[in-house]
């Protein structure tokens, strides 16, 4: 299975009015901004294409922002910017389903204290110390990067025994944080619901996040956008789902697979091997995002 791969936006970027970037593994590592990101979004802003970036990030938007400013990805580089975290508080402010509805007002947050702001300016909702106080679960991820799922099973049993509900602010298993992978809230999601929990999900590759990054971009044709990210599983799923093209980053999350390390594109054979045991098909392949 053959996936164009390009060095650049600069060899597709007439074929679309509008794109829609991943952070973590793409525009940046966590730390920094990757080699050429930042030209690159000069340029797309230059030629006056519209950039959404769009995060599973389990924070909200001021947060994120603050972050990427920190690292030089001013906010005069994107039009717009969303957060699964943002998307998760609406929805806990907004009840916006049954299932929201549903959630009483007592909360167990599981994740570090940096991602409060998902729910800490809720009035209606108060933060408890343990599963057997609370009325559902949020669930932002772990609170050290050394940490692993082990050292989460025991708490997510507790929540389980309860019977407690989780919101999951960030669908990604792992993310690349200075080089390096780290679980993310959504593979303790993911063992939540295979032990028997509840769990609903809000960011990538669930359609409200691109329906929301539509909006946006301010009415482009879907045929005009395309997806930037370093995940099948969400950034490319997402985008197919969608109806919109995608550029699969090889050397995010997937690069050890791919036996090609940052900036380097992998070998054809390697890529098509990738591509053969997932159920998502990008439109092209990049080894980073960068206009050249």
């Amino acid at each position: 299975m053959s996936i164009p791969m390009i060095n650049g936006l600069e060899a597709v970027a007439d074929r679309y009015d509008g794109f829609i970037l991943d952070l973590w593994g793409v525009v940046h590592d966590g730390v920094r901004p990757y080699p050429g990101v930042v030209e690159c979004l000069s340029t797309l802003k230059r030629l006056g294409k519209r950039v959404c970036l769009l995060s599973n990030a389990p924070r909200r938007i001021a947060a994120a922002e603050a972050k990427l400013t920190a690292m030089g990805v001013t906010r005069d580089l994107y039009d717009a910017l969303y957060t699964s975290g943002e998307a998760s508080f609406e929805a806990l402010r907004d009840r916006s389903d049954d299932w929201h509805a549903a959630l009483g007002p007592k909360l167990f947050h599981i994740g570090p204290p940096r991602d409060n702001d998902v729910y800490d300016s809720l009035t209606d909702r108060v933060r408890v110390d343990s599963p057997e106080q609370a009325d559902f679960v949020i669930n932002t991820g772990i609170d050290a990067y050394e940490e692993t799922l082990a050292d989460y099973d025991p708490i997510l049993r507790r929540c389980l025994d309860r019977g407690l509900p989780m919101l999951c602010a960030n669908p990604d298993l792992v993310v690349v944080i200075d080089q390096e992978l780290v679980i993310c809230a959504g593979e303790l999601a993911r063992h939540y619901a295979e032990i028997g929990g509840d769990v609903r999900y809000h960011g990538k590759p669930h359609a409200p996040v691109y329906r929301r990054c539509f909006d946006l971009l301010g009415g482009i044709a879907p045929g005009r956008i395309l997806a930037v990210g370093d995940s099948l599983r969400t950034d490319v799923a997402g985008a197919n789902d969608a109806g919109i093209d995608s550029l699969f980053i090889t050397g995010g999350i997937h690069r050890e697979e791919l036996g090609a390390p940052l900036g380097t594109l992998p070998g054809p054979d390697m890529l098509s091997k990738l591509i053969e045991a997932s159920p998502q098909r990008p439109t092209w392949a990049a080894a980073g995002l960068r206009w050249a």
